[in-house]
């Protein structure tokens, strides 16, 4: 699993550590890895007579590429750094002079002409406790990195991002290889500024025995997900598998039914009990479904319910809300949805909003969910009492938040899967029915949520192959995402 801590948890951290350490010791352990990761960048013998540039602000963060510019340096490379801080980090500036690299002031000397012929840039202008933008006088210098032919290298965070909430404020530095200490940060796996760090790289520095238990954010990989995926025993029967119950499609979108049936049915539930207008359309696919005229109440034994995938203005929100068994709401389900229905439940609740949906719910623009989503996230999962998938370019899970400010059972997951052709009609409605049959198998609603947001993502990646996809195509792709999944059990 992949985990990240905020800055307060890092710091902390690292506190301890240094106290049982030589002075100066963690710094020359981060500035090793950081100069190997370079090393193995700029390619096997390109180190000798390579040309490098460091931007290096007055932080420890300058600090790190100073002296591993200097390891650089004595292996050959043409090393610069350029200080854009009113100052920098002293042992690290004798070090580099010491290897025979060049330093040059900001303040005083052209700082592009290093950059123009830089085969790798170092960004060391702004650490982790960065926040709001890249200052105005940085900003042409990053602009200058960024328009060069260098791979551009960020030390630990992309200067201008902010690493506990992913959000970028003001200008920021896109790299092509963040290198990143200890242990990940959040704003690394979370959009907007995952997508500056580009390809990640981590760093142990001896962090591990100081980190608490229960990391701020988590993304689950192979291994995870498939110790939680429910597998059917000899004796299993449809309700041991889980039966599902759909309350979904309207007479204008009948096809928000099918793919929520199929999504259930290809995530292995025993059985799905469909009610709804579209139950024509829903058996000429899937003849074996169970279908009901309704009311829910009276379609028979369930032990989950999805409700909301074209629906419409039709009735079922409320009568499979005041049902005892975990209730998945999305799509039109969400629509006006009141939260003190939902934290009245005595059973789980899982809301899949798109951020357009998180911005109804919220009173707020989708331009401020898309730039917080961590935040947003959080606030729906306290507002509602509920566990909450917030879809899109980084889809999150937050289980309901304690009154202490953390999602009940641990961090907040991210979604390390798939690709932009999901954001294609449909799509979100196989999600629910996934994510509605792994309720019914019996996983916590956070569990289910994210293996469900991990295997759709999976399908459309092993199905896209860089090309479009429709939704009927990742439901058709989701058997051999679980195999994939499962193949090293």
């Amino acid at each position: 699993m992949r985990t990240a801590h905020r800055v307060e948890t890092v710091r902390a951290a690292e506190a301890a550590l240094m106290a049982r350490l030589p002075e100066g010791a963690l710094m020359q352990r981060a500035a090793a890895g950081l100069a190997a990761a370079c090393c193995s960048l700029l390619g096997k013998g390109r180190v000798y007579g390579a040309r490098v540039a460091l931007l290096v602000g007055s932080g420890d963060n300058g600090g790190d590429a100073l002296y591993a510019g200097a390891r650089l340096a004595r292996r050959g490379a043409g090393v610069t750094a350029v200080l854009l801080g009113d100052r920098a980090h002293e042992g690290g500036l004798a070090a580099l002079r010491a290897a025979g690299g060049r330093v040059v002031d900001s303040a005083h000397d052209d700082p592009f002409e290093p950059l123009a012929a830089a085969d790798l840039v170092l960004d060391g202008i702004t650490g982790i406790g960065g926040r709001g933008g890249l200052r105005p006088d940085a900003v042409p210098v990053a602009r200058a990195a960024r328009g060069s032919d260098a791979v551009v290298v960020a030390v630990d965070l992309p200067s201008g991002v902010d690493a506990d909430t992913g959000e970028v404020a003001g200008e920021a530095l896109r790299a092509d290889v963040t290198v990143t200490f200890g242990t990940y940060k959040p704003g690394l796996l979370v959009d907007p500024a995952r997508s500056y760090a580009g390809a990640l790289r981590l760093v142990d520095i001896g962090l591990g025995g100081e980190l608490p238990g229960v990391a701020d954010l988590e993304a689950l990989q192979h291994q995870d997900v498939a110790r939680l995926l429910p597998v059917p025993a000899a004796e299993s029967d449809k309700y041991r598998r889980g039966v599902l119950g759909v309350v979904a499609g309207s007479a204008r979108y009948p096809g928000a039914a099918v793919l929520a049936v199929e999504g259930a049915l290809r995530g292995g539930a025993g059985a799905v009990r469909y009610v709804g207008p579209a139950a024509d359309a829903v058996i000429a696919a899937h003849p074996e479904t169970l279908v009901h005229p309704g009311p829910p109440d009276r379609a028979g034994r369930v032990q989950a319910w999805v409700v909301g995938p074209g629906l419409g203005d039709e009735p079922g929100v409320a009568e499979v809300l005041a049902s005892d068994v975990p209730v998945l709401v999305d799509a039109d389900g969400l629509r006006g949805l009141d939260p003190a229905l939902v934290r009245a439940r005595s059973a789980p609740t899982v809301l899949t909003p798109h951020a357009g949906e998180a911005a109804a719910l919220l009173g707020a623009t989708r331009e401020e969910v898309e730039a917080g989503r961590l935040a947003a996230v959080r606030e729906l999962a306290a507002r509602f009492g509920a566990t909450v998938l917030l879809k899109g370019s980084t889809t999150l899970v937050c289980g309901p938040v304690t009154e202490a400010g953390r999602a009940a059972g641990g961090a907040v997951r991210v979604n390390p899967t798939g690709t932009g052709w999901l954001a294609t009609a449909g799509s979100g409605d196989v999600l629910s029915g996934l994510a509605g049959s792994l309720l019914a198998a019996g996983l916590r609603p956070v569990d289910a949520a994210s293996c469900a947001a991990y295997l759709h993502g999976l399908a459309a990646r092993r199905v896209s192959g860089g090309g479009p996809v429709t939704a009927g195509d990742v439901a058709g792709a989701l058997g051999g995402a679980w195999r994939d999944v499962t193949a090293g059990l």
